[in-house]
């Protein structure tokens, strides 16, 4: 049986204040997107800066969570950058590359 190929997907990928604040992790990650393996490329990439209703309004199936207002003064703080990805399996491929969601679950398994 032969292996299934993965289909075409766009994901969206943010890298988020903290990390925009030092070009050598930014430089590292975008390296890491241009030469993978599996085919993800960026489509597009913008600078954004989000005002506290834009974020609020991104964010909003978040908004009963205890974690909301702090994630919209995280996401105000500075500027971010939003990348378009495409490429095969390109979510799961994102989401391995990015590790956990959780801080506390990321620092136990990954902690460099």
């Amino acid at each position: 049986m032969a292996a299934r190929k993965a289909s075409t997907e766009i994901t969206l990928a943010l890298l988020k204040p903290d990390l925009l604040a030092n070009p050598e992790f930014v430089e590292s990650i975008l390296s890491e997107i241009r030469n993978n393996r599996h085919g993800v490329e960026i489509l597009r990439r913008k600078r954004v800066f989000w005002t506290q209703e834009q974020a609020r309004a991104f964010y909003v199936e978040h908004r009963a969570r205890f974690f909301y207002d702090r994630l919209v003064r995280y996401m105000t703080s500075g500027p971010f950058e939003a990348m378009a990805l495409r490429g095969p399996g390109a979510v799961a491929w994102w989401r391995k590359e990015m590790g956990s969601t959780r801080p506390v679950q990321m620092r136990i398994s990954n902690p460099s």
